[in-house]
């Protein structure tokens, strides 16, 4: 029996849904309206997706973000995908992060993703 949460999709609260993936709330959102869009087949990382599996994501990613300015009006957006333990990915089931963002939400948003690290979020010239 496979113990992937993600390949529990019939278990989770799915929002949006297309042929090859689903997209739920993050379960512990980085800010209000955090999503995930996952393909439904068990793959690790996205180098591991087909081409139309990208495709399909790309796509659900598309209408999520349409979704979450229609509920959530963000006033920005980070997307990112953790590949592998030491990028921080803690599910090895291959998730999209559709991050909202929204103005003041930190002090000052520069460098964006950069923050993975954050001594590098910085540039020097902001």
């Amino acid at each position: 029996m496979n113990s992937c949460i993600f390949c529990k999709y019939e278990e989770l609260n799915v929002i949006l849904k297309n042929e090859l993936c689903y997209a739920i709330f993050d379960k512990y959102p980085v800010n209000k309206g955090h999503m995930l869009i996952i393909p439904y087949r068990h793959i690790e990382s996205l180098f591991d997706a087909t081409e139309k599996e990208i495709k399909a994501i790309f796509s659900l990613l598309k209408e999520a973000k349409a979704y979450l300015d229609g509920e959530f009006k963000p006033d920005g957006y980070n997307v990112g995908v953790n590949i592998g333990k030491y990028a921080g990915q803690t599910v090895m089931h291959l998730h999209v992060h559709l991050i909202p963002r929204y103005k003041g939400d930190i002090d000052n948003p520069t460098g964006g993703v950069r923050g993975v690290i954050p001594s590098k979020m910085r540039y020097p010239f902001s």
